[in-house]
């Protein structure tokens, strides 16, 4: 009896090991301003490793953060407000060490073809044409606060806080106005130069001193199920080529 059941355990571990082992998986929660330079970030990392898959979901920071708080099942965070990261690495859900700031991002007024705002600025809120603009909304995104603080800056916010149309996201905000719900949009420079955007519309891009300087950062959560692959993602993304990339989508980037 005792022979058969070790034959069979035995059995057992044949066929477990003759299973092929899971893939590395990153499973990422990300700001929705990323949308097109993280997808091409990741594409890039992944011919590079491509034992490695990546899995990315996009919202808002300040969504996303609820949801860590809670420990929702993400590895890595990439946030439009280094705040957030801090947060969970102060309240002991993400890994101090791994915490990292990786670009600034800027902010634009973004309309379709028929509204000439690069040559009108932000004088373009006034153009007869302009029924709804578009914003993150602010109490959870931080394009949405950045875009805020930039209309009170140039002293035309309380004229136009009725045409405001929110997206739960900047990117849910650039789509109103791709839905022709909204005609001009405060949205992230690194969407209006994503081809989808760039192909449609015109943009005016608001001083960077206009709005709070929009540091961006990220952590590896305490529970990542694989922190090797995380911090080689985390480590592209602050590589030289991961710079460039950032670059290329109009991000400022740590000590310029």
């Amino acid at each position: 009896m005792i022979f058969a059941a070790v034959a069979a355990l035995g059995a057992l571990g044949v066929l477990y090991l003759s299973r092929p082992l899971p893939e590395p998986t990153i499973r990422v929660a990300a700001a929705a301003d990323l949308q097109f330079v993280l997808d091409e970030l990741i594409e890039e990392f992944q011919r590079q490793n491509p034992q490695i898959t990546v899995k990315v979901s996009y919202g808002s920071s300040g969504s996303f953060f609820a949801q860590l708080s809670q420990r929702a099942p993400f590895d890595m965070f990439f946030s439009a407000d280094m705040d957030y990261p801090k947060r969970l690495r102060e309240q002991g859900l993400a890994l101090a060490e791994t915490e990292f700031l990786y670009a600034v991002g800027r902010i634009v007024l973004w309309g379709d073809s028929s509204i000439a705002v690069e040559t009108l600025g932000v004088g373009a809120v006034f153009e007869p044409a302009v029924k709804k603009i578009a914003l993150a909304t602010p109490q959870h995104a931080p394009y949405g606060r950045a875009a805020e603080a930039a209309l009170k800056a140039f002293g035309v916010y309380e004229a136009v806080r009725e045409k405001f149309i929110f997206g739960e996201n900047v990117a849910q905000a650039a789509q109103f106005v791709q839905a022709g719900a909204a005609q001009l949009g405060i949205v992230a420079l690194s969407l209006a130069l994503a081809p989808p955007l760039r192909e449609h519309g015109r943009f005016w891009e608001f001083p960077i001193e206009s709005y709070p300087r929009l540091e961006q950062g990220g952590v590896i959560l305490r529970w990542a199920r694989d922190r090797a692959s995380a911090e080689l993602l985390r480590a592209f993304v602050l590589s030289d080529q991961g710079r460039m990339i950032l670059k290329h989508y109009g991000f400022f980037l740590p000590g310029e």
